[in-house]
């Protein structure tokens, strides 16, 4: 029997419980991180801690998916579901470093900086952009 995809509505209810589970485990690790290095450090370790834990249970489930014996429709669900819903709640970083990675590996080195660059760049000047914004309008 061939594997059929995932219809859309089944996809969408993948990531969006995936996705919830993640979200959830993100402010409770946070929380957690917070209360171990203290809510007064100015450093934001609940962040990093999220980023690499997420960027590791990447690697962990990408690296799993590639080497499994598992039908494609089982693996895509997987990757819906723990990939962009649960690690994608949890923290969209582990996404970036997969991209990342993939570019290296795939020999776009620097397409890779340029990615890399230009996320955080863009990324902190929409952030500015956006404040100024709402600071302006007040």
């Amino acid at each position: 029997m061939a594997a059929t995809a995932l219809s859309p509505l089944a996809a969408s209810l993948a990531v969006a419980c995936g996705g919830a589970l993640g979200a959830l485990g993100r402010y409770q690790i946070g929380r957690l991180v917070e209360g171990i290095a203290g809510s007064g450090s100015g450093f934001p370790w609940p962040t990093l801690t999220v980023n690499i834990a997420g960027s590791l249970a990447m690697g962990v489930l990408l690296g799993w998916l590639a080497r499994a014996s598992i039908a494609p429709v089982t693996a895509d669900s997987l990757r819906l579901l723990l990939g962009i819903g649960l690690l994608g709640g949890f923290t969209t970083f582990s996404a970036f470093s997969a991209e990342m990675v993939t570019l290296v590996h795939r020999g776009f080195a620097l397409q890779a900086l340029g990615y890399g660059a230009a996320s955080v760049i863009a990324g902190m000047a929409a952030f500015l952009v956006g404040l100024i914004a709402v600071q302006s309008a007040s």
